[in-house]
């Protein structure tokens, strides 16, 4: 940062100046490139859908090609240029860019712009992910279900245009940031693997005294009473879980003096007992502390049993490991029945009771938005985003 400083009162003290991407380059658009026509050898191609979902801020390699005589037909960009996706059904992910680093030339699809340019690429590209393009970029965006953005809209955007030693000179400050960031996710994967195969060898093991048995021998499945759509409301007292939010965020509620009613009447989770999705993502858990909380009937349901045979938290481990089979047609879904007839291998309840330390430490490290590395990597995230925003804005210099 101090030499980025340094660099930066030398040459630039009064401001840099802004100007519009089309009057730093010019935007060529791809054309005729479909997924089919993509191969595992030939002439490096990238497809805007790709780059949504492959590349990152730049790339010297192709995950695709195509054939030698179809390329010669098809726009191509050359080192150093940024290939945008245009095209996307999220506004966010609309004009994602990835600087082209090959030394070759590299096809690009339609629903994408090559944007030939002056600057460092690296710079370009990160400045496409900055909160300046992104403001500047959501006014110029149309469409409806496909949202899209055109090369003359992305002509206008402004871009701070600073001497190339300080460009060179952020990457270089970003570039830092982003292989920090690439060894942790790398790490909490690892750790994720390693949690995983912990899970199925502990959950596996037979110790002295363990007998298999099935869920409907241990206990009974239970579910809320039905709620009816008419009485939810978008805010409230309750929050409901319907199968889309389970696990996440409410988007409904429903009112105190329902939830009492229906808590007194009907079925309810006791804390600590783990509710499993039975539609949607089949299998989804969650330990339900008891906190205030109403859920959707029949698709979100618990086993109600006696922990002096299992335990709560061993369940819920277990439940996560397995590959729950599913009923049903278009729809599926699990029906309490088979829920029922899974057998789980039942361990002594001084062996659960370290299983469920040993797991819950390994859940906590590769889960904990709190406490785990992915609360280090929230945080790493965050601290990016601020320092890139901050080095890729600049005074602008204002001629006299």
């Amino acid at each position: 940062m101090s030499n980025l400083s340094q660099l930066v009162d030398e040459l630039c003290p009064d401001g840099v100046p802004h100007l519009a991407l089309g009057e730093v380059g010019e935007f060529i658009r791809g054309n005729g490139l479909q997924k089919s026509d993509l191969t595992d050898e030939g002439v490096p191609a990238i497809h805007y859908g790709q780059i949504h979902t492959f590349y990152g801020t730049w790339t010297s390699q192709t995950k695709s090609f195509v054939a030698p005589d179809l390329a010669l037909k098809l726009r191509r960009a050359r080192q150093g240029d940024l290939i945008i996706a245009t095209t996307s059904e999220d506004d966010q992910a609309v004009a994602k860019a990835t600087a082209w680093l090959g030394e070759t030339e590299v096809a690009v699809s339609g629903d994408a712009y090559i944007l030939r340019h002056r600057l460092d690429p690296r710079f370009v590209s990160y400045f496409f992910q900055t909160a300046d393009f992104q403001s500047q970029k959501l006014r110029a965006i149309t469409g409806t279900k496909v949202r899209r953005i055109s090369g003359d809209s992305l002509a206008t955007i402004r871009i701070p245009e600073p001497p190339i030693e300080v460009q060179r000179e952020i990457v270089r400050i970003l570039d830092t940031f982003t292989e920090l960031e690439a060894e942790l996710e790398a790490e909490l994967e690892a750790r994720t693997r390693q949690y995983a195969y912990y899970r199925e060898t502990l959950l596996n093991a037979r110790p002295p005294g363990s007998r298999t048995l099935a869920l409907g021998d241990i206990g009974r499945v239970l579910m809320c009473r039905r709620v009816f759509k008419s009485e939810t409301t978008p805010v409230g007292e309750i929050p409901f879980f319907k199968i889309g939010t389970f696990g996440g965020s409410p988007d409904a509620f429903i009112s105190q003096r329902l939830y009492d009613d229906y808590r007194r009447q009907f079925s309810y989770p006791n804390p600590g007992e783990i509710l499993i999705s039975a539609a949607g993502t089949i299998g989804r858990v969650i330990r339900y502390g008891g906190e205030p909380a109403y859920f959707q009937d029949s698709n979100i349901v618990w086993l109600n049993h006696d922990e002096s045979v299992v335990l709560n938290a061993y369940l819920y481990h277990w439940y996560s490991s397995v590959n729950w089979s599913t009923d049903g047609g278009t729809i599926q879904r699990l029906y309490n029945a088979s829920i029922l007839r899974m057998t789980i291998s039942v361990p002594p309840v001084d062996y659960q009771k370290w299983v469920i330390e040993v797991l819950d430490r390994f859940e906590t490290l590769v889960n904990s938005l709190t406490d785990g590395l992915p609360a280090e990597f929230i945080a790493r995230r965050q601290q990016y985003e601020y320092y890139r925003d901050r080095l890729l804005t600049f005074d602008e210099l204002i001629d006299e």
